[in-house]
């Protein structure tokens, strides 16, 4: 079987990187989010696409 070097690299990383962290996902969360700000980076929000049911209700005539 095949085996990438630098996917068994990245699954060696979060594997040590959530250890760290006792798996918790809400310390990861936090960890993350501190370490996107401490970036200083502009994070970009982008609006929420919702679907109109007009397509639906045409259908169902």
């Amino acid at each position: 079987m095949y085996k990438d070097e630098i996917l068994e690299e990245i699954y060696k990383y979060r594997e040590e990187y959530a250890s760290s962290l006792n798996y918790d996902l809400k310390a990861i969360f936090n960890d993350l989010r501190k370490k996107q700000i401490s970036r200083g980076r502009k994070v970009v929000k982008l609006p929420i696409k919702r679907r109109s049911n007009t397509s639906l209700d045409a259908t169902q005539s």
